[in-house]
């Protein structure tokens, strides 16, 4: 009997590793609900943040058509994995404008060059101003807006073929 007893800590220590392994492997709910979604875009106006494309301000989401609004860098890796589906979108007529976050032009020009450009309007926020009013989640970020300038829809990360199918639902959903 006290041979038992003195491998009943280490069975109870097991069972606990068991219960936080089984919670991390399969979290019980794995959306962000986010506080802006239902709210409209803070105001901003951005400057161009590339050659041939012209800034973006708020006022432009308001012009009565949905967008999905792409928060990014070109030093972002993930920003460079998710380019494929944004270029895929784009291709499906699906409006895309971007922000460009602590950019430099050369860097954002190549990063554009070597990743491709989907993006209608692209705005330069070197010094964070308009992210920081927005409570940002990082880069990548995605909204979707719908034409009066409300988000519908926030995905946090880079966009993979898997969320294609939730972005193009929601931006139907906002037309």
């Amino acid at each position: 009997m006290k041979r038992l007893i003195l491998w009943v800590p280490l069975g109870l220590f097991v069972a606990f590793l068991a219960v936080v392994a089984a919670g991390l492997y399969a979290p019980a709910e794995r959306e962000i609900h986010s506080a802006l979604i239902g709210q409209p875009v803070p105001e901003f106006s951005l400057a161009a943040g590339a050659a041939g494309k012209p800034g973006l301000s708020s006022a432009d989401l308001r012009q009565g058509r949905p967008h999905l609004v792409n928060v990014f860098a070109s030093w972002c890796l993930p920003c460079r994995v998710e380019a494929p589906q944004l270029a895929a979108l784009s291709a499906r007529g699906v409006p895309i404008v971007g922000i460009a976050v602590r950019d430099r032009p050369e860097d954002l020009a190549r990063f554009l060059a070597s990743y491709g450009n989907p993006f209608q309007a692209i705005g330069s926020d070197s010094d964070r101003r308009s992210r920081a009013r927005s409570a940002p989640a990082g880069v990548p970020e995605t909204f979707v807006v719908d034409g009066q300038g409300i988000i519908r829809h926030q995905h946090i990360g880079a966009i993979t073929d898997g969320d294609m199918a939730a972005i193009l639902a929601a931006y139907e959903a906002a037309r």
